[in-house]
């Protein structure tokens, strides 16, 4: 019991740990509810809710009927477990912290306007669900379930994000880190 308590405890995990139980997770997923982890759809229903009560006629459309109907999903449910388990384990390793923004490594790149952090944050946010959506699905969804299942595509996804990644970080950094 007390090795399992020091677990949790820890601020870092080993990648291993952490990706083995990962696996289990998604397998878990899998065998008990006949769902893949993917975190996307969760937010797509949640804007058809959020619109449904805001500008039902705007949303009366086979996307949110159907599609991605504005309902609480196992989508929706997996965003409240990821919350709360995120802030579990931030609180259990003692590293739970209110933080506001920018930090030292935006400062230096960008100046310490927060509104900008904020409105990158959103922005980027934003167009990365939107292309979630055009896609099919989200990092967790494609990478994660999609490799679980040894799916070609989640491996060319994954190289591809990475590459994105490595160049964007290129291009906003110039090098600077």
């Amino acid at each position: 019991m007390i090795r399992i308590r020091y677990l949790f405890a820890q601020e870092l995990w080993s990648p291993y740990l952490a990706g083995g139980l990962l696996g289990v997770v998604g397998l878990l997923a899998v065998g008990l509810s006949n769902h893949l982890l993917g975190a996307s759809g969760g937010f797509q229903n949640l804007a058809g809710i959020a619109g449904q009560a805001v500008a039902p006629a705007a949303f009366d459309n086979v996307y949110f009927n159907y599609v991605m109907p504005a309902v609480i999903t196992w989508n929706v449910v997996l965003l409240v477990g990821i919350f709360f388990g995120g802030t579990l384990g931030a609180l259990s390793a003692r590293t739970f912290r209110w933080r506001t923004m920018p930090d030292k490594q935006w400062v230096e790149a960008f100046g310490p306007s927060r509104v900008k952090r904020w409105g990158i944050a959103f922005g980027g946010a934003a167009i990365l669900q939107y292309a979630a959506g055009i896609a099919g699905g989200c990092t967790s969804g494609l990478a994660i379930s999609g490799g679980m299942l040894l799916a070609p595509a989640a491996f060319l996804f994954i190289a591809g994000m990475f590459a994105s990644g490595i160049l964007t970080a290129l291009i906003i950094y110039r090098g600077r880190f």
